[in-house]
C-alpha cells in the first residue's frame, strides 16, 4: 500500500553513496516496517484459506528470508540483474487469486498439503521466466498492454481480494464453512471495522512516521482489542528453531494450465514494477528517461522475475518491488542503495526464525481482514486511478465493459466452468487472467478509430 509523504528539499545520501553503519542501519529498518506487512499478508491468507496449518510458520519464514535476497540483489545488482536501487522486494498480491484457484484445484483431486505447494511453487518457478524475458523487451511492451489494460487488470485483483478481506472481517472462511452460526459475530465486525477506521486515521496524521506505520499500528491496537473481547487464541504450535531454507522442499508438480495463467499475471506485473521503479529512480533524482534510465528498469524487471525464480525455488510465492518504500526515500532523503543490503540483512535474519511465523499465524482473522481490506481496496483504487488517468472513448469504454464484466462474472459465478476440460478451468477460471486476456485482445482488434474524438465522455 502506498503513501503520500513531503520530500526533503535536497537527498541527503545519493544512490551510490555509503552513510555510516548506525544511519545505515536505522534507515533499513524505517523500510522493513513500512514493508513488513505487505510481506507476510499475503502468505498468512493463502495459508489460512488453503488450511496449510503447520506449514505457515515455514511459509512466512521463507517470505522474509527470500525477500531479504531479493532486496539484496535488487540494491547490489549483480551484473545485470537488479535496478541499482532501494527496491524492495515482497510477495506480490496481484498472485493471490491464482494460487488459491491452483491449490483448491489441487485439493479437488484428493491433493495434500505437500502436493497443492509443490504445485504453486513448480508453476511460479517456470512461469518466472515470462518476466526474465519481458525485460529484454520493456520498451516494445508497451505498445500492447496499454493503460486500459493495466488498469483493468488491477481492478479486477483488487475487486476479486475485498471478498477474501471482508471474509476475514466475519471469522475466516472456515468458520464460515464449519460454523456459520458464529461467523460474523459483534465482536469480529467490532475488531475488523476498528482496524479499517484506524488504518484511515493513522493515514491522515500529520506526523509521516505514523502514516508510514498504520497498518502496523492498527493490527497491533486490533489484536489487543481481540484478547479484550476474548476472540484471539494464542496457539504456538511444534516448530523448528531455525528455518533452513530447502530448495522444493514440497517437491516439483507441474500443471500446465495454471502455467499459462501465471505467465500472463508475470507480464502484469512487470509493468506494475515499472511504474514502481520509475517512481522509485524520480524520488532519487534519477533521471526518468534515456540509457541510465532503461538500464535500471531492464536490471528491475529481471530482477523481479529472478528473485521471483528463487521464491518458488526456496518455497514462497512470487516477489515484486514494493511501491511504499519510494515513500520512506522521500521522507529521509536517504536513496543510497546501500540501505538495501542493510534492509535485506534485517529481512532475512528475521526469515530464519520460524518463532516469528508462529507468532503472526496467530493474528485473528477479523485483524488481518480489517488490514488487508484496505490493502486490497487500494490494489483497487490504483488500478480505476490507472483507467482515470486515460481519455474514455467508446472503444476504450467498452474493453473496460466486457473486461471487468467477463472477469468478475467468472469471479462470481465460478461454476461457469465446472464441466470444461482441466486446462480450460486451470487458465479461465481466473477472473485476473479472464480480465486481462480480454483486454489485451480487445485492445489488438478494436481499429483505434473505432470511436470519434466527438464520442469522448466528459
Amino acid at each position: 500500500m502506498s503513501h503520500t509523504v513531503s520530500a526533503p528539499d535536497d537527498i541527503i545520501y545519493a544512490v551510490d553513496e555509503i552513510p555510516g553503519k548506525t544511519e545505515s542501519f536505522f534507515a533499513g529498518l524505517q523500510h522493513v516496517l513500512a514493508s513488513f506487512v505487505g510481506i507476510i499478508t499475503p502468505t498468512l491468507v493463502i495459508g489460512g484459506i488453503l488450511g496449510l496449518g503447520s506449514e505457515i510458520p515455514y511459509l512466512i519464514s521463507m517470505a522474509l528470508f527470500v525477500s531479504g535476497v531479493g532486496t539484496i540483489i535488487q540494491a547490489k545488482r549483480v551484473g545485470s540483474i537488479g535496478a541499482g536501487l532501494i527496491c524492495v522486494q515482497g510477495t506480490s498480491f496481484a498472485f493471490l487469486g491464482t494460487i488459491l484457484a491452483t491449490g483448491f484445484t489441487v485439493k479437488a483431486t484428493g491433493g495434500t498439503n505437500e502436493k497443492v505447494l509443490g504445485t504453486i511453487f513448480a508453476v511460479c518457478f517456470l512461469a518466472a521466466i515470462v518476466e526474465i524475458l519481458i525485460s529484454f523487451f520493456i520498451e516494445k511492451l508497451e505498445k500492447i498492454i496499454k493503460p486500459v489494460v493495466t488498469g483493468v487488470v488491477i481492478t479486477t485483483i483488487g475487486i476479486y481480494l475485498i471478498k477474501v478481506g471482508m471474509t476475514d472481517i466475519g471469522g475466516g472462511q472456515w468458520l464460515l464453512t464449519n460454523m456459520p452460526e458464529k461467523f460474523a459475530s459483534a465482536s469480529n465486525l467490532i475488531v475488523g471495522f476498528s482496524v479499517v477506521a484506524l488504518v484511515v486515521l493513522l493515514n491522515a496524521s500529520k506526523n509521516q512516521w505514523i502514516r508510514l506505520t498504520a497498518v502496523v499500528v492498527a493490527m497491533l491496537v486490533g489484536w489487543l482489542m481481540a484478547i479484550m473481547l476474548g476472540i484471539s487464541e494464542f496457539k504456538m504450535g511444534e516448530f523448528d528453531l531455525v528455518a533452513i531454507p530447502l530448495p522444493f522442499k514440497y517437491g516439483f508438480n507441474i500443471d500446465f494450465g495454471a502455467l499459462i495463467a501465471f505467465g500472463f499475471l508475470y507480464l502484469i506485473t512487470a509493468i506494475e514494477s515499472t511504474g514502481d521503479i520509475t517512481a522509485n529512480c524520480a524520488v532519487s533524482k534519477l533521471p526518468v528517461k534515456g540509457p541510465s534510465y532503461l538500464a535500471r528498469i531492464r536490471g528491475g524487471i529481471l530482477g523481479d522475475g529472478v528473485n521471483s525464480m528463487i521464491a518458488a525455488a526456496f518455497n514462497t510465492f512470487p516477489n515484486t518491488t514494493f511501491s511504499q518504500n519510494n515513500g520512506v526515500i522521500q521522507l529521509t532523503g536517504v536513496a543510497s542503495r546501500h540501505i538495501g543490503l542493510w534492509i535485506g540483512c534485517i529481512l532475512a535474519i528475521l526469515g530464519l526464525f520460524p518463532v516469528i511465523g508462529a507468532v503472526l499465524q496467530n493474528i485473528p482473522k477479523p485483524v488481518l481482514g480489517g488490514a488487508t481490506l484496505v490493502m486490497f481496496g487500494t490494489v483497487a483504487a490504483a488500478g480505476v486511478k490507472i483507467l482515470a488517468s486515460e481519455k474514455i472513448n467508446r472503444r476504450s469504454l467498452l474493453i473496460i465493459a466486457v473486461s471487468l464484466g467477463l472477469g468478475l462474472g467468472v469471479s462470481f459465478v465460478p461454476e461457469l466452468f465446472v464441466n470444461a476440460p482441466k486446462l480450460v478451468t486451470a487458465i479461465f477460471g481466473s477472473a485476473v487472467t479472464v480480465s486481462g486476456i480480454t483486454a489485451i485482445i480487445m485492445t489488438l482488434v478494436l481499429p483505434e478509430n473505432y470511436s470519434a474524438s466527438t464520442d469522448q465522455l466528459k
